[in-house]
Order: structure tokens, then C-alpha cells, then sequence
């Protein structure tokens, strides 16, 4: 239900003495409605200080807590921004009430490259894992991908560079689980972008 993530922006907002600002329901409810809804797929553009990445880490905690099974890949243009992100979700599980029970006794994976909660054991891979766009995801499995600013100059400033990037992220299709979410969250670099999908 989009009331339990609501709730789940409201609380962590709350602790931390803020109010939650109207734009950041209206991302959530686009997050919500492409995590549920076929055929899970969404591109997140919003002006820049938007908080975009903020909700969505807070939505990434929210959807572990309400399923715990889920595993998620965070893919950036560089491992040091997707480990941000990774980061930013393990402090909110650290932190946020409704948490507590995720957190593993024994912290074997618990990085801010990856990350395993408490959860149905046959599971291999992490919660989380980062990775960089050009890192080795051969073999990986994920239930929802989040795609955080995967276009940055550097990945995107030639012709070639534009191809080899969409020849990777192609690529995403083969490790998402059948029903699994990809959702793309960043800002267009070049007027080639990969965020564009129409003339």
C-alpha cells in the first residue's frame, strides 16, 4: 500500500526534525506506482537539490522492511557514487523504528558496498549491493535495479562512450528477476541521452 510508505517518509523525516515536502510524496507514489505496477520499469528526472536520491534510498529501506527477500542492485557511473547510495540506505535501517529487526546479529555483510539484512535464509546474494557501471555484474540476480545517475559526463561525452553505456545497462535485463523493477534515476548530460525514448 502507498500509505505504508508514506508513513515510512513521514517517520524518517520526523526523526531527523524535518517535515516531508510535497514533491517528495509525489516521487514516492511514482516510485510506488512502478514498483507495482507492470511492466515496473520508470525514469526518475527531478530539478537538481530535489532530494530525489534521498527518497529514493528511503523507499529502497521501505520496500526491504515490507519485503525482506527483495534484493536490490544499485548501479552508478562510478562504484564510489553507488556505495553512496548503499550507504545512505544502511544508516536508514540503522535508524529508522520500524528497522530494528532487520538488523543481523552478525554483521558479515553489512558495508557500504553491501549489505544483508535479516531475512529467509536460501537467499545468495546481498539486500544491497553496489556496483559501477563498467564493474563485473556477470552472475548477479536482482528483484528491483536502481540505476542512480549511471549518465554522467564521463560516460556520456562521445558517440561511443553513449553506445557502450546503453550496450551495458542492455545487459540489466539478463540479471532482473522476471517480475523484478528497474527504475533509472538521474539527469540527461548530452542531447544523445539514454533517458530519451522518443524523437
Amino acid at each position: 500500500m502507498l500509505s505504508d510508505f508514506y508513513v515510512f517518509l513521514d517517520e524518517w523525516n520526523q526523526m531527523l526534525g524535518l517535515e516531508t515536502p510535497a514533491h517528495h510524496y509525489k516521487i514516492m507514489e511514482f516510485l510506488f506506482s512502478v514498483f507495482t505496477d507492470t511492466p515496473h520499469r520508470g525514469l526518475l528526472m527531478a530539478f537538481r537539490h530535489s532530494g530525489k536520491s534521498t527518497v529514493v534510498g528511503i523507499f529502497a529501506a521501505c520496500v526491504l522492511y515490507l519485503h525482506p527477500a527483495t534484493r536490490i542492485l544499485i548501479l552508478s557511473a562510478e562504484n564510489n557514487l553507488s556505495s553512496r547510495m548503499v550507504a545512505h540506505i544502511r544508516h536508514i535501517l540503522e535508524n529508522h523504528p520500524r528497522c530494528a529487526d532487520l538488523i543481523p546479529s552478525a554483521k558479515k555483510e553489512w558495508a557500504s558496498g553491501r549489505i544483508t539484512i535479516n531475512r529467509p535464509i536460501g537467499i545468495r546474494e546481498p539486500s544491497v549491493v553496489c556496483q559501477g557501471i563498467h564493474g563485473n555484474i556477470t552472475g548477479m540476480r536482482a528483484d528491483l535495479i536502481i540505476c542512480d545517475d549511471v549518465e554522467v559526463p564521463n560516460t556520456s561525452n562521445t558517440a561511443q562512450k553513449r553506445e557502450t553505456l546503453r550496450e551495458r545497462l542492455r545487459e540489466l535485463d539478463f540479471i532482473l528477476s522476471p517480475t523484478g523493477t528497474m527504475i533509472y534515476v538521474g539527469t540527461p548530460h548530452t542531447l544523445d541521452t539514454i533517458y530519451r525514448t522518443s524523437d
